[in-house]
């Protein structure tokens, strides 16, 4: 696709897909969501990690000690691909969202059975940004 800068008037070619992540990464911005473009074979450091992931560095280290993200050691220093950062942070995300569900299920069915489909509806939509 071509597009013209419209302060310099220069037309330049883009591929379609280009093009789709530049407008999710402008859609992100105008809802204020922070934004990184980080290189996905990039590694980070435990404190890098535990930040990424909302946790404290100690945490994560006893994460990595039980296989729970992989990493390499260079001399005494642990390093963490950015990607299996990222790919652990989804995954926490999901499980959580489906424990929310889950503890709403048993809610609904053992205090009002009546509710039931209407309110899995509202979870499930509401629950969708989790």
């Amino acid at each position: 696709m071509e597009i013209e800068i419209k302060e310099t008037r220069e037309r330049i070619i883009l591929p379609l897909k280009a093009l789709n992540l530049l407008s999710e990464i402008l859609k992100a911005m105008s809802q204020g969501k922070p934004i990184s473009i980080v290189p996905l074979a990039t590694e980070v450091t435990t404190q890098s990690a535990a930040e990424i992931l909302g946790c404290s560095r100690p945490y994560l280290v006893k994460l990595l000690g039980e296989g729970g993200i992989e990493y390499t050691k260079v001399g005494k220093h642990r390093r963490i691909k950015y990607e299996d950062v990222m790919d652990y942070k989804q995954k926490m995300k999901k499980e959580q969202k489906q424990r929310l569900i889950d503890m709403m299920t048993c809610w609904i069915v053992c205090a009002r059975p009546a509710m039931m489909e209407e309110l899995k509806r509202f979870i499930v939509k509401t629950c969708y940004d989790i």
